[in-house]
């Protein structure tokens, strides 16, 4: 089975990068036991760069729009009730599409 790719690359203000890293850490635990959800990582550029790439990995397209469309992405992106959300850190974010290439 193919995995479907999802990353996020975030643009950041160039001192602005470890606070991204500290909110992705936290929610670290919030994403387990998420239907089709593999896993994520979250890429630190090296290269003076100040885009920052979530890349997650989905057991397929339906579970991650599912994902997307959920309370908990809501929760996780500040777009519930509770406490008053977090200013973002990201100045801006494209959102990039893949599945892993195989060959036969």
């Amino acid at each position: 089975m193919s995995s479907v790719i999802k990353i996020n690359a975030i643009t950041v203000p160039e001192d602005s990068g470890d606070q991204l890293g500290e909110r992705f850490a936290a929610r670290r635990e919030s994403m387990q036991g998420t239907p089709g959800f593999q896993g994520f990582e979250l890429l630190q550029p090296t290269d003076g760069r100040t885009s920052w790439l979530v890349v997650t990995r989905w057991d397929s397209e339906e579970d991650f729009e599912n994902w997307r469309n959920s309370e908990s992405f809501g929760a996780s992106h500040g777009h519930s009730g509770g406490e008053a959300p977090k200013r973002p850190v990201g100045m801006s974010s494209e959102l990039w599409s893949y599945t892993v290439f195989t060959t036969g």
